[in-house]
């Protein structure tokens, strides 16, 4: 039986640290299904089918990984595409009691579905989206932290 994740998330943009997750639950699973789940709690800067589109290149050479949008419940997204796993990355302590209050609440309706916790990597744990967005906004220097597509892509949406 195949060994599938699923990796959601706002992605708005996706960042280095996004792509260490990916690359380092690669290691666990056999399919990753990198998922821009809607939340009404965020405003975005990028649509959808930007945010999509970035994830894609942002992500190409990494095989195994199928690319969506949900707008629902994760976990009955989860058993929908037979996943086993959520795969959650975090950065510091201040992430651990929501993503632990969201793990039990998805055990809770699903016993099947487990919440898997990838500490980021030392080079990006201070690294954001929000963040990065914020230094894009006023001209700091991201390219090192987002790959190129997204570089691009918040230049074009800051240029004044």
């Amino acid at each position: 039986m195949q060994k599938i994740a699923i990796y959601p998330g706002s992605f708005d943009p996706v960042t280095n640290g996004h792509i260490d997750i990916v690359k380092r639950s690669m290691k666990l699973f056999d399919k990753i299904i990198v998922t821009i789940m809607h939340n009404p709690n965020k405003q975005t800067l990028f649509t959808t089918q930007e945010r999509l589109e970035m994830l894609q290149t942002g992500m190409k050479d990494i095989n195994g990984l199928t690319f969506a949008v949900f707008d629902g419940l994760l976990v009955d997204y989860a058993k929908q595409r037979g996943a086993q796993a959520i795969i959650r990355g975090m950065r510091a302590v201040s992430d651990f009691e929501f993503e632990f209050q969201m793990a039990l609440m998805n055990r809770k309706l699903n016993r099947d579905v487990q919440t898997i916790f990838l500490m980021t990597g030392l080079r990006w744990i201070f690294t954001s989206s929000s963040i990065i967005k914020e230094a894009a906004k006023f001209g700091g220097e991201i390219s090192d932290m987002v790959p190129p597509i997204v570089n691009q892509k918040l230049k074009e949406k800051f240029k004044s």
